[in-house]
């Protein structure tokens, strides 16, 4: 059975067909100084999150369980981690590569981005729906999530887990295994 796909739906003028949300246009740098776009994970089933690294609650857990995930998958070519900083004043792109070198993030296959404030906290909102308060990404706007998102090769939503929960995360394992069964079809 197929994963569900998650977001907001229209139906095609010009046909019946149904159009599905898709993450929207971002430009990033990533813990190397390379700029990373939805483009670059686009024919790529990629998880998400965002973190940020002077956290001493639950980002250090979501950091091992995706260090888990990223095991799971390293033999894909065509998989990717994306982990989004929530604090991009303090987590800086050398920052960003200290932190990936503590968790073991393989650079080809993990991605931790930095950038625009407002940026990373619009596709928060409006692309990946984690939160659903209202914020501007300013000064005094802060978000943060235990989720993780799964985006299929398409850049649609196909599922969210709880990246606190080693169940859940088997789960998105598993469930990683069932997206690329679907693209064997």
């Amino acid at each position: 059975m197929p994963l569900p796909i998650f977001g907001p739906r229209e139906i095609a003028e010009d046909s019946k067909d149904t159009i599905y949300h898709t993450i929207p246009t971002f430009k990033f740098i990533d813990q190397k100084g390379d700029s990373v776009s939805n483009k670059d994970f686009l024919g790529n089933v990629t998880v998400v999150d965002y973190f940020f690294t002077s956290c001493e609650g639950i980002c250090p857990k979501l950091s091992y369980q995706l260090q888990r995930v990223q095991n799971a998958e390293k033999f894909r070519k065509d998989f990717r981690i994306l982990s989004h900083t929530v604090n991009p004043e303090k987590d800086s792109v050398s920052v960003l590569a200290a932190y990936a070198k503590q968790f073991g993030a393989n650079d080809s296959i993990w991605h931790l981005v930095t950038g625009d404030k407002q940026q990373l906290y619009d596709v928060a909102r409006n692309g990946y729906y984690l939160v659903a308060d209202k914020g501007d990404g300013g000064p005094q706007d802060f978000i943060h999530s235990e989720k993780f998102v799964l985006i299929d090769k398409q850049g649609r939503i196909r599922g969210y887990y709880d990246g606190t929960s080693e169940a859940q995360v088997d789960t998105l394992i598993t469930e990683i295994y069932v997206l690329y069964k679907e693209y064997q079809k």
